[in-house]
């Protein structure tokens, strides 16, 4: 049976409205769009812009105290509004089908994947024990887990997050779902773990006939897989159209001000000179984590993290540190910083060997050094005000007195843009808000050295954009050098004066951003430029094409 030339849609979301239960505050306004079979259909805009409300709404699964006030969800000809627990059950699952942002919160961790993943199958299906034992193993093995019988057996903790997110879409495609909403399922990924699960979500929506509703901020993927996009602002539909046309002619200045927030490579600082006496030089280093337990007394030997590495960091510069996950750059932060033990070479900071040195030297060199951390929800006091976190690190300070200090503070929040959010709380304040305060409490004692761990990789794409530019003008301003350690190559060419690239604890590969990104001479340094995102000017077409929609999609 031939597939119709314009198939009727899979889902039809008319005149949505969503608000909070006690209180006139609207969450999705009017929102109207269709998903047809076989379609990749991306839904964009920031933090807060109604995208997850809406997805959460097709499958009824709203949180306590929101409800859809308005509208109709149309699915296979029922409207999904009108139905109770009982009556989404059927829906869930082999209808609709959703793969969670983190992966760690949808996966039991007190059950083994291998019960997981069999759950669904033995709710939706009757099948013996032994061939949801094979169908589990074969979705296992479509998408790239390389020891299948292993993962049934494991439990989620043992996986890397790349990892758990693949055996999440293999749990969720394994019972066919012919619609399939991805809520941002890479925003944790590096590069080319993120490229990886969306490749495979995209044959196995071929091969099954499934649509897909992504959902994201990340206008780079956006670009490469979707055929068409909605950009939502505070729960409005404000643009909706095809993806090449959305992205390189947005019409609304809401779409333009996503697009204009892309990363762009900046012009090149003149390179630091071979005259001059490194800040940092790192010789030899070695770190390794001890081996598993083999008994009481008996371990497996040490598992090297990083072996012989040497790097470079001169006065002022702004070296980026890229590599998968796994590859030891956090540790490699850490260990420069002290704050992860390393079992061989020298960590030289202006000459002398923090690796080794007495408790007076590492003093005065941790007063140099400061940490950004990735998370600056867990990384921030929640029971203190912000100026009292930016405060913190002036206790070492002896020669400001209580009024130089509190001044330092007000400075550094006003250049940071917090002026007159000191009083506050971190729960308080947005995800953006929270990075600017990590960033003042680091840069409020005026550091020679800062290591900035992820900094931007949670944000959406415009609080990215304003951190990343508040970060090159504060380096600027204040000349402090920065090992700037990253997965989001879009941002790294944008900030980077230098990059180094990682891989399995070792540099594969360095030197000036523009040669790096231009030249790569490393096959593992190509293979991470070609999984980043295309910039918009190539963006003709839409480079992943799911259709043509299998024609067993409507037998």
């Amino acid at each position: 049976m031939s597939a119709p030339s314009n198939p009727s849609p899979v889902l039809s979301v008319e005149h949505l409205r969503i608000a909070l239960r006690h209180g006139a505050q609207p969450l999705v306004h009017d929102l109207s769009f269709e998903v047809r079979p076989g379609e990749f259909l991306a839904v964009v805009g920031e933090s807060g812009s109604g995208k997850t409300m809406a997805a959460r709404a097709i499958l009824q699964l709203l949180p306590p105290g929101i409800a859809q006030t308005g509208g109709r969800i149309v699915f296979d000809g029922q409207d999904l509004s009108r139905h109770d627990a009982q009556a989404m059950r059927p829906i869930r699952g082999p209808g609709i089908g959703m793969v969670f942002q983190e992966p760690m919160v949808s996966l039991n961790p007190v059950h083994r994947i291998g019960e997981q993943m069999a759950e669904g199958l033995r709710m939706h299906h009757r099948l013996s024990a032994a061939e949801i034992r094979a169908r589990s193993l074969e979705m296992l093995r479509r998408v790239q887990i390389a020891d299948p019988e292993r993962c049934m057996q494991a439990y989620p903790h043992e996986f890397s997050g790349g990892m758990r997110q693949r055996i999440m879409l293999a749990s969720v495609m394994l019972l066919k779902p012919r619609l399939l909403i991805a809520d941002e399922p890479t925003t944790a990924l590096d590069t080319l773990s993120q490229r990886e699960v969306l490749d495979l979500m995209v044959e196995l929506a071929r091969d099954n006939g499934t649509a897909v509703l992504l959902i994201t901020h990340n206008l780079g993927l956006v670009g490469r897989y979707a055929q068409r996009a909605i950009v939502l602002e505070k729960g409005r539909l404000v643009e909706t159209g095809e993806v090449p046309s959305i992205l390189v002619a947005p019409k609304q200045a809401y779409t333009r001000k996503l697009v204009d927030a892309l990363p762009r490579r900046q012009a090149a600082k003149p390179a630091a000179t071979e005259t001059r006496q490194p800040l940092l030089q790192v010789r030899g280093l070695g770190v390794s984590y001890p081996g598993a337990r083999l008994g009481f007394f008996k371990r497996q030997p040490p598992v090297p993290v990083i072996d012989a590495l040497d790097l470079d960091i001169h006065p002022g510069e702004m070296v980026a540190l890229v590599g998968g996950s796994g590859s030891g750059k956090t540790t490699l932060g850490r260990a420069i910083l002290r704050l992860a033990p390393s079992n061989a070479g020298q960590i030289l900071f202006r000459g002398e060997d923090v690796r080794t040195a007495g408790r007076a030297a590492l003093h005065r060199f941790r007063l140099a050094c400061q940490l950004v951390f990735q998370d600056p929800f867990s990384s921030l006091d929640p029971r203190m005000r912000v100026q009292e976190i930016v405060a913190e690190p002036l206790r070492h300070l002896p020669e400001l007195d209580a009024a130089a200090r509190l001044r330092r503070v007000a400075e550094t929040l006003d250049e940071v843009g917090l002026d007159g959010l000191g009083a506050r709380y971190p729960h308080e304040l947005s995800g953006g808000q929270r990075q600017r305060v990590a960033i003042a409490r680091a840069l409020v004692r005026r550091p020679a050295f800062v290591v900035a761990d992820e900094p931007v990789s949670a944000l959406d794409m415009t609080i990215q954009a304003q951190v990343l530019r508040l970060f090159q003008s504060l380096q600027q301003h204040h000349g402090f050098a920065c090992l700037f350690i990253s997965h989001d190559l879009a941002a790294v060419e944008q900030i980077a004066d230098r990059v180094i690239v990682m891989e399995r604890g070792r540099i594969v590969e360095q030197g000036a951003r523009d040669a790096v990104f231009d030249r790569p001479r490393h096959a593992y340094t190509q293979a991470l430029l070609a999984a980043t995102p295309r910039p918009l000017h190539e963006l003709a077409e839409p480079a992943i094409d799911i259709h043509p929609v299998p024609e067993k999609a409507f037998a």
